[in-house]
């Protein structure tokens, strides 16, 4: 088993406990806001469509949802629909306890629906809206379709990632949308602070996928202002530090290396054998080793490919020199340290029987976020939510609003 073996703790309770959060979204930005909301306490309600709910019960491995059940577990589900008579109604009682709202529907959506901002904030002025989308409520690209894959694209990401003498390389998982919904947590959490401290109203938080992904390429517009120079794709190469790299050792392993501070790779040199490329000009400054790096990285290169991935890790570590093994999904899943810490955990599945996955992150020291329950089978908890606000589920089922 991967993960240390665990149960859920139902009871448990966390920092954000008594927190309401309604989930409209699909997919996965959404669901990463409230994921880490969920995680730490907040009661996580994701109001579903009937008959097919969340889109992300879809991505299955060997016929298990596993997105859903990593992404969604501490969280409950009602249904909805949206086109019954009443339904609208039934949502702003509903949306009259909730502190929080998230929603990733095209803009003007909510406003067509009758559940805009304006409407939801008369009905419950505290209520902090976040509404994702790939560009934003409004300017000229607010029209555009909102996927991960087309913000990863057009926000800078995919021309600076692979090599230059191959296409531009979109990453392998929805990088835009977790971005965004970490800072999407994180918005929340400043909104629901400033209420605190200050006794404002409620808000709407408007985060788009562009925004967050293209502020964690750092100065890259910045240095093209300054040198009207698109920089090359250079695999795991950097532009602003060397030396850097991923290097493949006698066995055919790799290993990865980051040498960004000064100390670091002098004491890579010493480590090398090769304490004249301190004072080598070409090698003195990190700005001289980027300049050179045409030149520096064949010389560290070859001093892998005549080591073994094992010793090369024992002779750095040794040295204390920035370098580990890359390691792929079967080696983190088997090496004992993720388990030892409790990064990932195993925890009970009616499918699986058991299920590895991340652990709450972070690691609060008074009040640890807790696995309280997996992920909800749709509609799971209509009789617990509608009949809190009066309402019969079985006469809304009849309805067809449930």
């Amino acid at each position: 088993m991967s993960g240390a073996e665990i149960e859920w703790t139902p009871d448990a309770q966390g920092a954000l406990d008594g927190m309401r959060v309604l989930d409209l979204s699909r997919l996965v930005a959404g669901n990463a806001v409230t994921h880490v909301l969920a995680d730490h306490g907040a009661e996580v309600i994701k109001v579903e469509k009937p008959g097919t709910g969340d889109d992300l019960r879809n991505w299955k491995t060997e016929g298990v949802a596993t997105h859903w059940k990593v992404y969604c577990r501490n969280k409950k589900s009602v249904t909805l629909n949206w086109r019954a008579e009443g339904a609208t109604e039934l949502f702003l009682d509903l949306a009259a306890t909730a502190r929080v709202l998230v929603e990733n529907f095209k803009p003007g959506t909510l406003e067509a629906m009758g559940i805009g901002p304006e409407v939801l904030h008369a009905r419950n002025p505290d209520l902090v809206i976040v509404r994702i989308s790939g560009w934003g409520q409004d300017g000229m690209w607010a029209h555009k379709p909102g996927f991960g894959s087309l913000v990863e694209a057009m926000s800078g990401f995919a021309a600076m990632n692979g090599f230059d003498d191959r296409p531009p390389v979109l990453p392998p998982l929805a990088l835009a949308d977790m971005i965004a919904g970490l800072y999407g947590a994180f918005a929340v959490m400043v909104a629901v602070r400033e209420m605190e401290l200050k006794g404002g109203p409620g808000q709407v938080i408007d985060l788009p996928l562009f925004d967050p992904i293209h502020s964690v390429l750092g100065p890259i517009v910045a240095n093209y202002e300054l040198t009207k120079k698109v920089p090359e794709r250079k695999g795991s190469l950097s532009n602003q530090t060397a030396p850097r790299n991923v290097y493949r050792c006698k066995d055919g392993k790799y290993v990865a290396l980051s040498g960004s501070m000064q100390a670091m790779a002098e004491r890579l040199f010493r480590a090398m054998g090769r304490p004249d490329l301190i004072d080598d000009p070409r090698f003195r400054t990190n700005t001289d080793r980027v300049a050179n790096n045409d030149q520096l990285d064949p010389i560290v290169g070859a001093f892998m490919a005549e080591r073994t991935r094992d010793e090369c890790l024992a002779l750095f570590e040794e040295a204390g020199v920035t370098v580990g093994a890359v390691a792929d999904v079967a080696q983190i899943a088997e090496h004992p340290y993720p388990r030892d810490r409790k990064v990932l955990v195993s925890l009970p599945d009616e499918q699986a029987g058991r299920l590895t996955m991340h652990n709450v992150i972070p690691r609060l020291s008074r009040t640890p976020g807790h696995l309280r329950r997996p992920a909800p089978e749709l509609g799971e908890h209509n009789d617990d939510i509608w009949r809190a606000l009066g309402r019969d589920p079985a006469v809304l089922s009849e309805q067809g609003v449930i």
